[in-house]
């Protein structure tokens, strides 16, 4: 295990050991800063002597319901990451959308009229050339986004390796890879960007000897999407070449570390709308979704609420006239609070993270 250290300036420097950084902390030439992936991280209240750098990779498994992210060093392995994507959430809310603008034209326009009558409205301009990209696979690579920006925050990153999509023979079509070209220029941003086929990664896994669960891929654990994240970042150490005129074999050394794992999801927090679809009794609907609550707090803020003898850690879903609702990682509601038992611990960073407080080691299933 590293822990991710800034100079006094806020420039990103190598990882140090803990026990470094535990000598610094009580030394008083060190603080703890956050960040939102709830990463331990420090920096450094005096200047550095040397600000020597090693390469660092981030490796990204990209899924259309899961990705898995690796971080890794020649030596160790830094982070890992097991993103929820909310492909299925965003694509409800668009069936959603489509159904009640579909609604409102119905009550807007009197087909009793003759159709040349009625209230149709020609387009303005020709919205039909099917350019964008799917509002669902966007916020999942948006989300993915998300994650290598803080990361370039609190790492030094040189590479990123993104596994690509190629779909062949009776395959069919693939979600996955609609939108992989326009991922891939935006990582550039960050750093040099290797891309990798479905197979390489496998190869890669095997000379490492990493596990891969391939039945029930839904479990949140790093044996499912993570591993591979981390044997795409190890490419950046490792490949498979010529040694002379005769031979092939691996070339290069990596070291795989047991790390700090991460689920990470989007908090599923609906749009500001005017109001529900559906009229309540008495014809009236009520205003629905947005981000603001009338206690002060936001949706997606972390807390820590009191319910009578209860005391609990969650994060703000809702609220009504007097009360708070607080809900667990999975948004299922632990309870409701008066406004003055909820203490705001963190606002609102557009992330859900559950961090794992044990160290997960990808070569524990091969024992």
């Amino acid at each position: 295990m590293r822990v991710a250290v800034l100079s006094q300036s806020g420039e990103v420097l190598m990882p140090t050991k803990p026990s470094r950084a535990r000598r610094w902390l009580k030394l008083g030439i060190a603080k703890v800063i956050n960040n939102d992936l709830g990463i331990f991280q420090i920096q450094l209240l005096k200047c550095t002597k040397t600000t020597d750098t090693q390469p660092i990779a981030v490796g990204i498994d990209p899924g259309k319901l899961y990705t898995g992210i690796g971080v890794q060093s020649a030596k160790f392995t830094l982070w890992l990451a097991h993103l929820q994507l909310p492909f299925r959430t965003v694509k409800d809310r668009m069936k959603q959308r489509r159904e009640a603008r579909s609604g409102r034209r119905g009550r807007r326009i009197n087909r009793k009229l003759p159709f040349k009558k009625r209230a149709h409205r020609e387009k303005r301009f020709d919205n039909r050339k099917r350019r964008k990209i799917a509002p669902s696979i966007r916020a999942n690579r948006e989300l993915e986004l998300r994650v290598i920006k803080e990361l370039s925050s609190i790492y030094l990153i040189t590479t990123v390796v993104y596994e690509i999509v190629k779909a062949r023979g009776d395959k069919g079509f693939s979600p996955v890879m609609v939108g992989q070209k326009w991922q891939v220029e935006n990582l550039k941003k960050y750093a040099l960007v290797k891309q990798l086929e479905g197979w390489e990664t496998a190869n890669i896994r095997q000379q490492l000897g990493l596990h891969k669960q391939k039945h029930s891929k839904c479990d949140a654990i790093p044996a499912t999407h993570a591993v591979d994240g981390v044997a795409l970042a190890c490419i950046a150490f490792i490949k498979y070449g010529m040694v002379n005129s005769q031979s092939m074999r691996w070339k290069g050394e990596v070291n795989i570390t047991p790390a700090p794992f991460t689920i990470i999801r989007r908090p599923p927090v609906s749009r500001r709308q005017l109001h529900l679809m559906l009229p309540s009794i008495g014809g009236k609907r009520r205003k629905y979704g947005g981000t603001t609550t009338r206690h002060g707090f936001r949706k997606g803020d972390y807390v820590k609420a009191t319910q009578g003898s209860k005391t609990f850690f969650g994060w703000v879903s809702g609220d009504t006239k007097t009360q708070v609702s607080v809900s667990d990682v999975n948004w299922e509601r632990l309870g409701q609070c008066t406004k003055s038992k909820v203490r705001l611990v963190r606002r609102n960073t557009g992330l859900i993270v559950l961090p794992n407080r044990k160290l997960s080691n990808l070569m524990a299933s091969n024992h």
